[in-house]
């Protein structure tokens, strides 16, 4: 299998450098889909110049990446293009490890309740295969290095690739079964963005199932390792976030970076939901309406913890999905980090309803959004509406694509434990309907 992924990573590493090499570079390094306020190039370097003159970066309205980012581009300003594209094939080989060791998860759990007669007699055509699984991993690092969100925001050198990067890593200790790696690299990723907060729980889940550890609120074991996990990342969390006073020997940073990204003050447009909605709102509502789109990417957690709680992995590709369509300044290189799963789910595509219409949805608005931003900012034919249309079709798209996947894994775990063939007490054929 190393074959396959080598001749994939020198397809996008080479597909990268002719785009670096080309006129389109500075034109998609300009495009509000793959660079926000908070991880654009440009502002990047507006920092970096700053760190140089002696001045703090966050003194002015300017920059909001975190002081690590900054300093590491202190001393690689000049390999920027290397480092991003070797971002990108880390990210790809940590999701491949991943998924490789995860699906060894998978078929092992599937042999064991097969031996314990946990599943229907007539569900051997859902059972996935080791021949279905075994390009699986591939196909994941297909998805993220050849997809042209992720080949976007790597041109654009949007520093969300090296968001992904850490979620990655996070993804790979986790499903390894390392707590200490797992909080740190989820401690790093929070520190990046904030909102990878929410994955703390189909990670503590999920080691939860490695150590055999019943999910029960009255055990103690239950409690201690949840105790245990929860204080190795906010340790990891207060170590990285005092490495980040030493180096500036300032706080300046906490309100430029997670201030910035909590109060929503810039309102340049982008592919969220946020930007449109607070320009047209007056002023004194704000406040009450920044908070209810935040709690947004937080509420939805706990209730899927309860129904997911056997199935971490979803769960955290769903929270992925979430994070990337409700966070504050989303951009397509948050997308393309929760498509890279699809392949990981190919099995529930039979339970799927809509997936067709939702794939030519998600494709026409990728086409469309430098369309309506030409006819709004350039031709003057147009105007924001337009572009929030579209950016709201996008969005409405992608929440559909997760409920849709959602509810064929549902339809698929209730087929395996009660068969594929319905009755009703009177043996007619039964109808499956989920609410």
């Amino acid at each position: 299998m190393a074959a396959p992924l080598v001749l994939v990573v020198l397809a996008a590493v080479t597909v990268r450098a002719a785009l670096y090499r080309s006129s389109l570079a500075v034109f998609i390094a300009e495009r509000v889909e793959v660079a926000s306020p908070l991880n654009a190039w440009k502002r990047v370097v507006e920092g970096l110049a700053l760190l140089d003159l002696g001045v703090s970066p966050y003194s002015g309205a300017i920059f909001h990446e975190t002081p690590l980012i900054i300093y590491l581009f202190h001393f690689l300003i000049e390999y920027a293009e290397l480092v991003f594209m070797i971002t990108d094939v880390l990210t790809a080989v940590a999701l491949y490890l991943a998924i490789q060791d995860f699906n060894k998860v998978v078929f092992k759990k599937q042999k064991l309740l097969i031996e314990l007669d946990k599943y229907a007699p007539d569900v051997a055509e859902l059972i996935q295969t080791p021949m279905e699984m075994h390009y699986i991993p591939l196909k994941v690092a297909l998805f993220y290095l050849l997809n042209p969100y992720t080949v976007m925001s790597c041109v654009a050198k949007s520093t969300c690739a090296i968001n992904n990067s850490v979620i990655a890593f996070f993804i790979l200790a986790t499903i390894k079964g390392s707590a200490f790696l797992s909080a740190v690299f989820l401690a790093l990723a929070t520190y990046q963005s904030l909102y990878p907060l929410t994955l703390f729980a189909p990670a503590l889940l999920y080691l939860l199932q490695r150590q055999f550890i019943p999910i029960k609120l009255k055990s103690k074991t239950f409690w201690l390792y949840t105790m245990q996990y929860a204080s190795l990342y906010l340790c990891s969390l207060v170590v990285i976030i005092c490495l980040s006073f030493f180096l500036l020997n300032s706080w300046d940073f906490i309100p430029s970076v997670y201030g910035f990204i909590l109060s929503v003050p810039d309102l340049t447009p982008n592919i969220g939901l946020f930007w449109y909605f607070f320009a047209e709102m007056f002023e004194h509502f704000s406040l009450f309406f920044v908070c209810v789109f935040q709690i947004n990417v937080f509420f939805y957690t706990i209730p899927l913890a309860i129904k997911l709680k056997e199935h971490p992995v979803f769960f955290m590709f769903v929270q992925l999905a979430i994070i990337s369509i409700f966070k504050s300044y989303p951009t397509l290189g948050d997308v393309a980090l929760y498509m890279a799963f699809l392949p990981v789910w190919s099995h529930l595509y039979r339970f799927l309803r809509n997936i067709f219409i939702l794939s030519c949805v998600l494709i026409f608005c990728s086409f469309l959004f430098p369309v309506l931003w030409h006819l709004w900012i350039y031709a003057g034919s147009a105007n924001s509406n337009f572009y929030y249309a579209i950016t709201l079709t996008f969005n409405i798209g992608q929440i559909f694509l997760i409920s849709d996947y959602f509810y064929a894994f549902l339809r698929r775990e209730y087929y395996l434990t009660h068969g594929l063939h319905l009755t009703r007490q009177d043996g007619t054929e039964a109808m499956l309907v989920l609410k």
